[in-house]
This record gives structure tokens, C-alpha cells and sequence, in this order.
């Protein structure tokens, strides 16, 4: 009796295991393997020609344009997007899409359109709807507030969803939370490359599937390495096929050659999104284009700066260890000088937190190859956690290293809410609890504003 009494207190109570590091959770979510939803449960909406797999992002550099993205799986002429202000709705507004269309193996998409509604007022209510006449859909979306040093705003974190049933569970957990404005995604979307050829009916089942969030407020995307959708044993050799079809994002607006990597301002943040699986050695275009974009942010103006990449750079998991450490070589020395706020990544997946740490002293002959603590390092948050069918990483490595704060094996999603220059609120939540209880929390402070220690 007593040895039951303990195993409930452990699953319940965190406790520091006898480690370098912070905190290994002993919560023990309940083995099991995750599976995907079937195709028959995410059917097309019921019409001859109706607009489908909606999704918004943002579509300029200072958030005043929306990219709306949606299929029609049989007639290409349904390709206008009408939008008008919540409290002007005699004042409709047309954008025309462009659309494309690709063919992967023996698969062959609908027709994929993708419009940017641009002008937009800053902190607006807007409606949308797309379709034609009796096959009309209408959603909405509010736009962000114009930028500046103390604008409040809340972002939702997900990675590595996929499709099953423990991706519907994190997907409507987030949901949840009124308070989530715009989603951060960290790469790995449908994983429609588990499948013999990469099947790409999985590719459409997933944008029905998340439409839910993704119609109503802007995804920022990174691409994953399940994005890559590489087959050339099957007649598939070009990367990304499927991906770059379907998400458009505004990457030309940050002067970046590559819809894989570029820069948005939202709100008092400013988010860089970067990729993994793209070159980043010196002199390459991400290289580049990394190298003249950091000096380009004005932190009086968007104080947070949030970087995005799937594969992580400092992770204690032995599920991808170590995978990031080339890039995280290359690039850690400008985030330190830079002082960037967080860096957040999926491909893992578990949950981590890390401390401030760098390992930026090392050089082939000095020996110093180890993490440090670092004031002006930034915060690693690993959140591969969204609930794919791959299931969860949670074989550790043992002792916890002194740069991890924090690490569970399970599902889940994180927010992140930003107060002001100085302070933001960073919760993650399992999906095993209630969305108001955050299993892992911690107030951020600003590198530039307030760059004390967290507590």
C-alpha cells in the first residue's frame, strides 16, 4: 500500500533526480503507441467545388498583410478572396490568388490558392471568405497591433503535429486558450512521408484537420525535416515539393531568397525563422542573409527576438542528439552578440528546457567544449512534443547536463506571452492536465531591457 501511495506522489511531483542538471520530471504518461486518425474521419466539406484546407499567415514584414491559402479540388476559376473590416461589412474588399497545382507520385493536388490581402489597419477584426456562390466559406482573423516596445501579445508554440489522436488533443488544448493570438510553428507538419510514397491524400487531410486554428489566426511556418518529402527512388528527387505548393509565407519581404527562411515583425517581437535542412555554411544564401539580418533588428522598436528551427541545438534527449550541432556551431556566436531571447525547436520529441548557456570559447586547441552559463545567451526551448506518430522520445541521457533546466516525455504545447519590454510569461502544458495548468513555467527576461537571471 505504501509503495502505491509513493508511485502517485511521484507521477504527481516534480523532483530534482540526483543529476548535473535541473529538473528530469518523473510524471510517467501512459505508454502507449500514437496513431494516426483515419483519412475517413476529415472528409472534403460536401459541395461540387468548396473552398477547403483554409489557412492564414502573415503576408508582409510588419504584419498589415495576411496570406490566405485554400484548395478547390475541382475547378480552378473559384480563386478571388473577399474581406472587409468586422464594423464595415457594406465595404467588401476582392484580392485575386494566384494558383498552382503539383503532382507527387501518382497523387494530384486540387488547385492550391494563395492570396495576400495587403493595407490592412493594424488591430482590426476582419472576415474573409473565399469560394463561390452557394460554396461560399466565410471565417475571420484580427490583425496585430502595430509594433512597439510594450505591446502586449500572446503566441501559441506547436511542433511536429501531425494526425493522430494525440495530435487532436494537443491541436484542441491550444485551442483552448483564449488567450493564443498567432502560432509559432516549429516544423514537421502531416507526416504524410510515413506513408508508402509519401502519400499526399495525408498532405490534404492534415490542412482539413487543423483548419479549426489555422483559418482563425496566422501560422508562422518552419519547415521540417518531414517536409523535405525527398523520394527519388520513387521519381520524386525535388525537396520540399509539397510543402512549398501549399505554405506560402512572406519571405521576400525580409529580402530572403528562400520561402524556408526569413523574418516577420509581430506585435513587440521579432521572430527569424531559419532551416535546418538547407545549406548555412559560410557564404551560403542563409548565411548571408542570417549575417545582414541580425544587425537590421531595432530592439527599441520589437525587443523580443524569437528565433525558429526544427532540429535543436542544445538537447539531453537521445532521440536527434546532437543532430543541430553544425548549425548551432556556425550561428551561436551571432545569437549570443546579438543577444537573442529564446531559440524554439521541435524534431525531438519530448519537451526541454534549457538554461542560458553558450558554447561559443571552444576552438580545436583551447579544450573548452563545454556549455557555460551565459547572460547573454538565449533560452533553448526543444517542443516536439505536438503528438505525432512517430510517439515520444523518451529515452534521456544520463547525467542530466548542467545546461538542462528542465525535460518530460510527453505531449504537448506552450504560450508564451509577452507583457512588455522587459518581462514575458512562458508556460508549457501537457496534455494530460487541464490547459490552465502549466506543468513547466517561467518569467523571461529581456536580454536588452532586463537582462537578469531568471529565477
Amino acid at each position: 500500500m505504501a509503495a502505491a501511495i509513493w508511485f502517485l506522489i511521484a507521477l504527481s511531483v516534480y523532483i530534482a533526480g540526483p543529476c548535473n542538471g535541473g529538473v528530469t520530471s518523473y510524471y510517467v504518461r501512459k505508454s502507449s503507441p500514437s496513431v494516426d486518425m483515419p483519412i475517413e474521419h476529415f472528409p472534403p466539406p460536401s459541395g461540387h467545388n468548396v473552398p477547403e484546407q483554409v489557412h492564414i499567415t502573415q503576408g508582409d514584414h510588419d504584419g498589415r498583410s495576411v496570406i490566405v491559402s485554400w484548395v478547390t479540388p475541382r475547378k480552378a476559376h473559384s480563386h478571388v478572396v473577399k474581406h472587409w473590416a468586422a464594423d464595415k461589412c457594406n465595404h467588401k474588399h476582392k484580392t485575386h490568388a494566384s494558383t498552382t497545382t503539383y503532382t507527387y507520385h501518382k497523387y494530384k493536388s486540387g488547385f492550391i490558392h494563395h492570396a495576400t490581402i495587403k493595407r490592412l489597419e493594424y488591430d482590426t477584426k476582419y472576415f474573409y471568405e473565399v469560394g463561390h456562390g452557394h460554396e461560399t466559406r466565410q471565417f475571420f482573423f484580427t490583425t496585430p497591433p502595430k509594433e512597439g516596445p510594450d505591446v502586449p501579445y500572446t503566441f501559441g508554440i506547436i511542433g511536429d503535429l501531425g494526425q493522430t489522436y494525440d495530435s487532436n488533443s494537443t491541436l484542441e488544448h491550444y485551442m483552448s486558450n483564449p488567450k493564443g493570438q498567432a502560432v509559432l510553428f516549429l516544423g514537421d507538419l502531416s507526416y504524410a512521408d510515413h506513408y508508402a510514397y509519401h502519400d499526399n491524400r495525408r498532405w490534404d487531410v492534415w490542412g482539413r484537420f487543423v483548419e479549426k486554428s489555422t483559418a482563425y489566426q496566422p501560422w508562422i511556418w518552419t519547415a521540417g525535416n518531414h517536409e523535405l518529402d525527398y523520394g527519388p527512388e520513387f521519381g520524386e528527387p525535388v525537396p520540399f515539393k509539397s510543402y512549398m505548393h501549399r505554405y506560402h509565407v512572406p519571405y521576400k519581404a525580409s529580402k530572403s531568397t528562400s520561402p524556408l527562411w526569413y523574418s516577420i515583425k509581430r506585435a513587440s517581437a521579432y521572430v527569424i525563422v531559419l532551416s535546418s535542412y538547407s545549406a548555412y555554411g559560410t557564404y551560403t544564401p542563409q548565411y548571408n542573409w542570417l549575417q545582414e539580418e541580425l544587425p537590421k533588428v531595432n530592439r527599441s522598436e520589437t525587443p523580443w527576438l524569437i528565433i525558429l528551427v526544427h532540429s535543436p541545438w542544445y538537447n539531453s534527449n537521445n532521440y536527434h542528439f546532437k543532430e543541430g550541432e553544425s548549425m548551432r556551431v556556425m550561428f551561436e556566436p551571432w545569437l549570443v552578440h546579438y543577444k537573442v531571447d529564446m531559440v524554439l525547436s521541435g524534431h525531438v520529441h519530448s519537451y526541454e528546457r534549457s538554461e542560458r548557456v553558450s558554447n561559443v570559447k571552444y576552438n580545436i586547441t583551447d579544450g573548452l567544449c563545454t556549455p557555460v552559463k551565459d547572460p547573454s545567451a538565449p533560452i533553448y526551448l526543444t517542443l516536439g512534443d505536438g503528438g505525432n506518430i512517430e510517439g515520444l522520445a523518451n529515452s534521456f541521457t544520463e547525467p542530466q547536463p548542467s545546461y538542462s533546466a528542465f525535460r518530460e516525455a510527453s505531449f504537448g504545447h506552450a504560450t508564451l506571452e509577452i507583457k512588455n519590454r522587459t518581462h514575458a510569461y512562458y508556460t508549457w502544458h501537457r496534455n494530460h492536465d487541464n490547459e490552465p495548468v502549466a506543468a513547466d513555467s517561467l518569467w523571461i527576461h529581456n536580454r536588452i531591457w532586463y537582462p537578469e537571471e531568471e529565477d
